[in-house]
């Protein structure tokens, strides 16, 4: 049984320290690549991952190869931080994501969102000056908008109002319904003299300019909160099996710890 647990849980760790390589050269490569601040957001994430698996990998498989019980308590020590780091993550997660939703708009295609159906603090974390500049930053230099234009150039009006646009498309790249303008293309848009009055602050916030068409606007942010609703919404679920996975093994672990001991005691 001791020797059967130890394996296990040897085993388990050398296939964690062996996905942990791809992961650290993949986070060296991002930051040889990439050009621009918002293409350098991850690398940094994912080289402490890698360094992470690496050495809790190698203390499991140490600990539990060598039977060196105290490695193997330290090892289990950090796999349970993780339990719970991991579990208040998923949580709360769920909790800021419930919120928000797409309305659909009659005779189109597409959605429109509005940033107050959001969470307070997703809508906290876009309000912010510095936050928000940073992503609009990133979603210019993206291309957003210039390949929305280019996909949809060739639509008419009536063609265009049943497109499914993106999330971040409807919100950043055309003025919202409500504002009454005319189309002239897709990120082109006047307007009327007789243009609705309305409360909506996006209206004076379009502009035709490429580099600022609706970046400014609520729907953009709303947009970006919906997106980033939907990506959390499945990290959750991946979350859900990793610890499973987690839970699985800090069960293997402990008991690899409890026979590490048992067996110390013996040969004493």
């Amino acid at each position: 049984m001791v020797r059967f647990t130890n394996s296990l849980i040897g085993f388990l760790n050398f296939l964690t320290l062996i996905c942990s390589i791809p992961i650290l050269v993949m986070g060296v490569w991002l930051s040889k690549q990439a050009n621009t601040e918002c293409e350098r957001w991850l690398e940094k994430p994912v080289i402490a991952l890698g360094v992470f698996l690496l050495v809790v990998s190698l203390m499991g498989l140490i600990g539990a190869c060598c039977r060196v019980s105290w490695l193997l308590w330290f090892y289990l020590l950090v796999m349970f931080l993780l339990i719970v780091l991991l579990f208040a993550f998923t949580i709360f997660a769920f909790v800021v994501t419930n919120k928000g939703a797409g309305e659909v708009l009659a005779n189109k295609g597409y959605k429109e969102y509005r940033l107050g159906d959001y969470s307070n603090w997703l809508q906290n974390r876009v309000n912010n000056n510095n936050n928000w500049n940073r992503i609009k930053s990133c979603l210019q230099s993206g291309k957003l908008c210039s390949q929305f234009h280019s996909q949809f150039l060739n639509d008419n009006v009536n063609k265009f109002y049943t497109e499914q646009l993106s999330a971040l498309q409807s919100g950043c790249c055309k003025p919202s319904t409500d504002c009454g303008f005319i189309y002239e293309n897709p990120t082109t848009w006047t307007k009327p003299a007789n243009a609705p009055n309305t409360t909506n602050p996006d209206c004076d916030a379009w502009n035709n300019d490429p580099t600022i068409l609706c970046f400014n606007c609520q729907s953009c942010k709303a947009g970006l909160l919906q997106n980033l609703k939907t990506d959390w919404k499945k990290v959750s679920i991946v979350n859900i099996i990793f610890l499973i996975f987690l839970i699985i093994v800090y069960s293997i672990g402990c008991c690899a710890f409890r026979n590490n001991r048992r067996d110390n005691w013996k040969r004493y």
